[in-house]
């Protein structure tokens, strides 16, 4: 199943992608309750009924205001070796501020302070059932579904600092969607094609299966430190390619356009525009 969030008409609401029609629920807090039941959203989904063509609604981030939203640096070993890192041996993990948050389509604004704002394409996980101190044997069960993140970031704002919230959660900086799929599509994500195009280049081409912490592994590892509520975030890491391991490197520049695409989930694309403020 696809769950999206979606703007019809000036009209916000939630509902299920059903090919190229969109099926509404009449309360969006139904769908979001029901997220960790997949039971109930089957009877969701066999309720609603298509009202909107695909093509009439704006897309919105299909999680807006996570409880937890969790960036894990350096989490793919090609990624890893390309920044000239040592491969971790626990998750690098770090908050990002739900402020940074944008829809699909929404622009990617330039700070004036940096001239160094990069890409990254990211599998972000979607908890649909409370997780606290979970096994990875039943990481899955905790799991709603998946989408994309563009995990965006000022690399000379992150590198003096020291520290990476703050350099990755800038306004306009976390685009996501275009919706969640469903954990009983995806299972773990365990191999699926991770990639990004920079004005129809392509920049990154990897898998999931080049991860160093799984899917099951971060969830589990992540709630024995703090419980992770229903709609909490896990954006699992880049594969390699970022623009700052390019040489020379590159970096995003107003008038881009940048598209990602994960393999069974779709397509995210946001353009990029000039200095925010």
């Amino acid at each position: 199943m696809r769950i999206a969030r979606f703007d019809a008409g000036g009209s916000e609401g939630w509902g299920f992608v059903c090919g190229e029609q969109v099926c509404p629920v009449t309360d969006g807090t139904d769908l979001m309750d029901a997220l960790g039941d997949r039971e109930a959203l089957a009877g969701l989904r066999e309720a609603a009924t298509p009202e909107h063509s695909l093509s009439d609604v704006r897309l919105l981030a299909p999680v807006p205001n996570p409880p937890q939203f969790l960036g894990i640096g350096l989490n793919y070993r090609l990624h890893a070796e390309e920044t000239g890192a040592a491969i971790p041996e626990s998750p690098i993990s770090f908050p990002f501020f739900n402020s940074s948050i944008i829809n699909p389509g929404d622009a990617i604004r330039l700070p004036p302070f940096t001239d160094q704002v990069d890409w990254e394409v990211e599998l972000a996980v979607v908890i649909g059932k409370e997780a606290c101190c979970v096994s990875e044997e039943d990481a899955v069960d905790h799991i709603a579904g998946y989408t994309i993140v563009n995990d965006v970031s000022a690399r000379d704002i992150q590198i003096s600092e020291g520290q990476w919230s703050r350099a990755k959660s800038f306004d306009t900086f976390k685009p996501m969607g275009p919706w969640i799929v469903t954990a009983d599509e995806l299972g773990a994500a365990g191999d699926l094609d991770v990639k990004l195009w920079v004005n129809g280049e392509i920049k990154q081409d990897g898998e999931t299966s080049d991860l160093i912490f799984n899917v099951p592994q971060l969830v589990s590892r992540m709630s024995q430190h703090l419980t992770l509520g229903v709609g909490a975030v896990i954006s699992t890491g880049t594969p390699s390619g970022v623009g700052m391991a390019r040489k020379p490197p590159e970096y995003l520049r107003a008038g881009d356009e940048v598209t990602l695409e994960i393999e069974g989930i779709g397509r995210l694309s946001n353009p990029v525009e000039g200095t925010c403020c």
